[in-house]
């Protein structure tokens, strides 16, 4: 009678995989909806950073808009106002800016 027991509650649990694939769904839909278009737009915004020189006109993160004068492995000075010259971190630009 106890092996009886036994074997009807093992017929009754759900499969593991069961279990598991409501979580395995949303994770699937959290990666192509969030960290895949992340992953992408941090990437244009690299490659974005990577092409700037000198006399580009950009859009600095803070809202200021210059025209890039020198650039160095971290730092881009640019001109903000006639004889103004900033030095910003390189992720400060948020966008190139078309002439």
């Amino acid at each position: 009678m106890i092996e009886f027991a036994y074997a009807a509650d093992a017929a009754a649990q759900p499969n593991m995989l069961m279990q598991f694939a409501p979580l395995i769904l949303i994770l699937v839909v959290f990666y192509f909806l969030i960290m895949r278009p992340q992953q992408k737009k941090f990437k244009a915004h690299q490659a974005m950073l990577a092409e700037l020189k000198s006399g580009d006109r950009v859009l600095l993160a803070s809202g200021f808009v210059g025209r890039i004068v020198r650039s160095d492995d971290k730092f881009f000075t640019v001109e903000i106002a006639r004889n103004v010259e900033v030095q910003v971190e390189r992720n400060a630009v948020a966008s190139k800016l078309e002439a």
